[in-house]
């Protein structure tokens, strides 16, 4: 598989990242229809063979069996840590919390690191944009951990693109380490992400790097199949769930389209993601270049 550079960076990437969310041992944490070790060893496995060498994970998954998962597998499996590009996240600091703010990111940071076996992660993500801190001083935290190898870059989800601007901006003025990743909500059914956020992203040179490409399996599967997670994702529920009447008459094109190539319905939503992109190719708006080699990334979990 081709790689692309993540964004400015240096950073060679697959344009598939495999998105982890689903790796865990099922009802520890947020979700009972998670994968255990042993499913989930064959699906990195297959992911290395293949040639995708991105893979995107969180502490609040399966409340770090994700994260440990993944280390153990890519330990087991032989995989040199040059050769794979690791992104996990953090959570905005609670109220109560009394660290300070780099105090609070850097140990989350560790647990991260620890369950990941590695000593660096390549890109390290706002999982959401956190109203309770300044973003100067979130910012200066995660540069401080930049420059303390620690993180390679960092990135931002699930965020107004107002945010994302402010944020680069001061990030800019005072000499720190940008956002250099937007990862949002877009896939065929949800394309809200087309409105502010893409045109954001091309403005900063920014990679975006989507989640939820296949609409937790709505987008891969016919109506009448039965999944488990189909069962047991009551946060799928919850974000498709109120639209289903009008996704279902795109769903059902998808399916037609699957039938007459003769292909699975994942492989035209993935293909329709990849073909649409997101930002802009070479130089951004702010002057940067970003190469003849950057692309845009998405995840498929």
């Amino acid at each position: 598989m081709d790689k692309t550079r993540l964004g400015t960076t240096d950073v060679m990437v697959s344009p598939v990242c495999l998105g982890c969310m689903g790796f865990g041992e099922p009802g520890h944490g947020q979700h009972e229809w998670t994968l255990d070790y042993a499913q989930t060893k064959p699906i990195i496995q297959r992911a290395l063979e293949a040639g995708i060498n991105f893979f995107d994970t969180a502490p609040v998954y399966s409340d770090g069996d994700s994260e440990a998962f993944i280390g153990r597998a890519l330990k087991e499996l032989g995989a040199k840590r040059k050769d794979v590009v690791l992104a996990t996240k953090f959570y905005p600091k609670p109220v109560e919390n009394e660290q300070t703010t780099l105090a609070y990111i850097e140990s989350c940071l560790d647990a991260s690191l620890a369950r990941l076996q590695t000593d660096y992660v390549d890109l390290y993500i706002l999982h959401m944009w956190d109203y309770n801190t300044p973003i100067e001083e979130t910012l200066e935290a995660l540069d401080s951990l930049v420059k303390a190898k620690k993180i390679r870059h960092i990135g931002i989800s699930n965020a107004y693109a107002w945010q994302v601007a402010m944020a680069n901006t001061i990030a800019k003025e005072r000499g720190l380490t940008p956002f250099v990743s937007i990862q949002g909500h877009y896939n065929l059914i949800f394309r809200e992400e087309e409105r502010e956020m893409i045109p954001c992203a091309n403005f900063f040179g920014m990679v975006i790097t989507p989640y939820s490409s296949l609409a937790g399996g709505r987008l891969a599967r016919k109506k009448t199949v039965d999944t488990k997670r189909k069962e047991l994702d009551s946060y799928a529920r919850f974000k498709y769930d109120k639209t289903e009447e009008e996704d279902r008459k795109i769903i059902d094109e998808v399916e037609k389209i699957a039938g007459e190539l003769c292909v699975s319905m994942a492989s035209v939503s993935l293909a329709w993601l990849m073909a649409k992109g997101g930002s802009d190719r070479g130089r951004d708006q702010t002057g940067t270049d970003r190469g003849d080699e950057s692309g845009d990334v998405f995840t498929v979990e």
